[in-house]
């Protein structure tokens, strides 16, 4: 059993990320200030005596004595990460510092949760780890881009300055249940459109591409690189690399959901990639991963959640 820190845990991924860990017999403390994390993600699991919560910012440093630490906190839909942007930088390059802080003086090892953002609007496709991306560092998205990026400098510099055990992943577009419905990520926001039979909103033409990981797929890919050597540090992409345009998943969505929803188009908001897919070639070879859950059976378990939630808050 080890003990283990996942800040962020009560987000839509740090909550199945607790979860996943518990089941495998370890010990975890959850730390979160439920900016976007929600109470609801983990109540099943406040009843276990190998869970703890402590509602704590991590642009404040922690003190406790853990052997692992998964650093995900950090708002990541546009929605939310753009509402308070320099609270977000602060999130991602305060908390990264605190963390790695706390990995160092502990000898703990951390893993950080990166993302493909990292790319920006990439002029390399599939974007592999080898690839320094494209970003706009002034836009309204680059307080979550480069703060992702300094985040990145601050793990590899503590990694070679101080010899912390580092691992770095770069998450792509995942979906699945308690994602927060009003986060603005396409995949939630088409399903609670179509089940309030509400318009389908697509920005632009509808013909950039994004790759969809199903949760569940991208915390085993958590877990193993996790448990690799010290010697291997990331970054490692994980997601799902089949492709496909906003256009293809709107209408997936309104099929599966049987929806009478009709789509409309809207100006394409500023810095929006056109292009996001991963080369998963590292992860494959160094990790034996690659997402077993495909589009149509993530969407469905997806309804499912949404459907649910929708129905309770009608109540």
């Amino acid at each position: 059993m080890k003990r283990i820190l996942v800040t962020g845990g009560a987000g839509f991924l740090g909550s199945h990320l607790c979860e996943k860990l518990l089941e495998m017999g370890h010990e975890v403390i959850c730390v979160d200030n439920f900016f976007t994390g929600s109470k609801r993600n983990i109540v099943h699991l406040l009843q276990n005596p190998y869970f703890e919560l402590i509602r704590h910012d991590v642009t404040f440093p922690l003190f406790v004595e853990v052997d692992e630490i998964y650093n995900l906190a950090c708002p990541a839909s546009p929605v939310h990460y753009q509402f308070d942007p320099v609270q977000t930088t602060k999130t991602s390059v305060h908390g990264a510092i605190n963390m790695l802080g706390l990995a160092k003086r502990i000898k703990a090892k951390i893993f950080q949760a990166s993302t493909s953002e990292v790319y920006g609007d990439p002029e390399v496709h599939p974007q592999s780890e080898s690839y320094w991306g494209k970003v706009n560092p002034i836009g309204i998205r680059s307080c979550y881009d480069e703060g992702k990026r300094c985040a990145e400098t601050l793990f590899f510099d503590y990694f070679r300055q101080h010899s912390v055990k580092i691992k770095v992943a770069r998450i792509f577009n995942t979906y699945g249940p308690r994602m927060h419905p009003d986060d603005g990520r396409v995949v939630s926001n088409f399903i609670v459109q179509a089940l309030k039979g509400e318009d389908i909103t697509i920005y632009g033409e509808g013909q950039q591409t994004r790759s969809f990981c199903y949760v569940d797929d991208l915390i085993g890919g958590f877990v193993k690189l996790m448990d690799t050597d010290d010697d291997v540090t990331g970054p490692i992409n994980l997601g799902n690399p089949n492709e496909f345009t906003i256009r293809q998943l709107a209408e997936r969505v309104l099929d599966l959901t049987g929806s009478s929803s009709k789509i409309i188009y809207e100006k394409l908001p500023q810095d929006d990639p056109k292009q996001r897919q991963p080369n998963i070639d590292m992860a494959t070879d160094i990790l034996a991963w690659q997402p077993s859950i495909q589009l149509d059976e993530g969407l469905n378990k997806t309804i499912g959640y949404f459907d649910l939630l929708l129905r309770e808050n009608e109540k």
